[in-house]
């Protein structure tokens, strides 16, 4: 009875994760640096496989703790607080490049640098075709996720978490892919080159980042999906995909400022 737990907080034992994570970030950003100086890319990649790893043997401890009840009310609430700071860090990394996109659109070069400056032939982006659909797609795979946390928490359906969770996913990664193909659209079509010029840099950085997190948000929900298909989640208790449902509302409102801000109101401005 003197080791007896009467306490609400979960003492994690030590691991190996951290360090292995710390040491695969490094390995990767090292690496990254000899790949774009020409020498090699097998440590970048080494790097990679190590982070992804790490990822996801702490993140199966982490579900392990919660199906074997170290999750308690406070856990859960330090959880939340710690993934809402998160998506405020996010928040800021994204506000970096809207900045930038501002900036260059009212103070173009062109208005500065001289005479001898030569702007380079941009080609605005139609919004009206694959982006617009891209949106369309993006805010029904929100919808379809709300649908699967009402089906989980208010209804406590869970035919209804499978359903809208497998909605969610298909319609995800039919982003990436109509995303891709504007991608190599551009890349093919309009002759561009990173660094050639400001708008073309900023639109690929921006929604190539944005592109980035779809994908993680889709591995995100299909995760949540293998869960919800073995029975985890109860409506009390389902930070895991809370947090998920949260991250994929993060994506779509980034996305909707990327469309009016890009798309529209940058593409029209050059």
């Amino acid at each position: 009875m003197a080791h007896a737990k009467n306490h609400d907080y979960h003492i994690l034992t030590p691991s190996i994760w951290p360090f292995i994570g710390a040491v695969g970030g490094f390995v990767m950003l090292f690496g990254a640096v000899l790949w774009m100086h020409g020498v090699t890319a097998w440590m970048f990649w080494i790097g990679v496989v190590a982070v992804l790893y790490t990822m996801f043997a702490w993140w199966s401890d982490v579900v392990r703790e919660a199906n074997t009840g170290d999750h308690t009310p406070v856990v859960r609430i330090g959880l939340r607080y710690g993934f809402i700071l998160f998506i405020t860090s996010e928040v800021m990394f994204f506000a970096a490049w809207f900045w930038s996109i501002f900036k260059h659109t009212l103070y173009p070069m062109a208005e500065y640098a001289g005479t001898e400056y030569v702007p380079p032939v941009i080609h605005p982006v139609d919004a009206f075709h694959i982006p617009l659909l891209n949106t369309v797609i993006l805010l029904l795979s929100g919808c379809a996720v709300t649908w699967a946390h009402y089906g989980l928490v208010h209804a406590n359906d869970r035919k209804v978490l499978v359903n809208g969770l497998a909605i969610g996913i298909v319609l995800g990664i039919a982003f990436t892919g109509l995303q891709a193909y504007e991608y190599g659209f551009l890349l093919n079509n309009e002759g561009w080159t990173f660094g050639g010029d400001q708008f073309y840099s900023n639109f690929f950085m921006a929604t190539g980042f944005h592109g980035a997190h779809v994908i993680i948000g889709t591995i995100f929900l299909i995760v949540c999906l293998l869960r919800a298909i073995k029975g985890d989640f109860t409506p009390e208790r389902h930070v895991g995909f809370e947090t998920a449902a949260w991250y994929w509302h993060f994506v779509d409102v980034v996305w909707l400022f990327l469309f009016f801000a890009v798309y529209l109101w940058a593409s029209s401005a050059v």
